[in-house]
């Protein structure tokens, strides 16, 4: 199992293009204890098919979620000012290159798993890559794996994902962390979309999750918090607490007495009498 996990904020597309409501849901981010956040960056002409736009007002309508590209080095600078990592999801081919001088790895979402070159872009930057895996099969898994390790050495990260908006627990699957990490040999994680801390908790203590992306919002006003996945900071950030504390409990190993322990040592019983505490003790208590 994981001795420690790499928690990202997934901002997704609840920042409204304001870039002070971008830097908000950052420190947030860091004040709930993530490690890392993301953000992502599409343009809607370049994401749905025309024939797709024409009919979806619903679609076109998410021209208003964009992140505009000119936020990217801010969102860098103040991302690296509070000791967090900056990652951004490409969802179209240029993005890639408007992303590699600012992100710190690269993050490939589950719809996109499948397209080849975009792979390769990423890979090509020489930059660590993370992979969410939701709806894929083994087959289409082991070929994105592939196409990133023929051209790239950089680090790959593998997420079990269940693409589902939200997703109930009882589909969570978390057994396939452990599956995908004896096929590739590489870390995995979760990309929760079940808002519930027992799937968290579960992903990281059983099946050992060196990564949590989870979706996050600052206020319930975001664009995606209607659809029942994303987290608001006073729910996550306990549950990250806890975990943290968690592992720092696994020590050396060692079974020593501990330095908590030092005054209760004395007040053991006796071997000679069988009453608490030692002798030595008694002979110089003081009420």
């Amino acid at each position: 199992m994981a001795n420690s996990t790499l928690f990202v904020s997934e901002i997704s597309s609840n920042h409204s293009s304001d870039l002070e409501r971008c830097k908000n849901l950052i420190a947030a981010s860091h004040d709930v204890g993530c490690n890392a956040v993301k953000f992502q960056l599409f343009k809607v002409n370049e994401l749905f098919a025309p024939e797709i736009l024409s009919q979806s007002k619903r679609h076109r309508d998410r021209a208003a979620w964009e992140l505009p590209v000119s936020f990217l080095p801010h969102l860098m600078q103040f991302c690296h000012d509070l000791e967090l990592q900056f990652a951004c999801t490409p969802f179209y081919m240029k993005a890639v290159e408007e992303l590699e001088p600012f992100v710190d790895f690269f993050k490939v979402s589950s719809y996109e798993m499948i397209w080849d070159d975009l792979i390769i872009e990423c890979a090509r930057t020489g930059k660590d890559i993370v992979i969410s895996t939701g709806m894929a099969t083994m087959d289409e898994i082991k070929n994105a794996v592939e196409k990133f390790r023929s051209n790239s050495d950089a680090e790959l990260t593998l997420l079990h994902t269940i693409s589902g908006y939200p997703t109930p627990a009882h589909e969570a699957n978390l057994m396939a962390i452990d599956t995908l990490r004896k096929a590739f040999e590489c870390n995995v994680g979760l990309s929760d979309h079940s808002v519930s801390p027992g799937v968290i908790y579960r992903a990281i203590h059983r099946w050992g999750a060196s990564m949590v992306e989870f979706h996050l919002d600052l206020d319930a006003s975001g664009a995606e918090y209607e659809n029942g996945h994303c987290w608001l900071p006073y729910e996550i950030k306990p549950i990250i607490q806890n975990i943290n504390s968690g592992n720092r409990a696994d020590g050396n190993g060692k079974k020593m007495p501990m330095p908590i322990e030092k005054e209760e040592r004395l007040w053991r019983a006796d071997p000679s009498d069988g009453l608490r505490p030692l002798k030595r003790l008694r002979a110089s208590f003081d009420g």
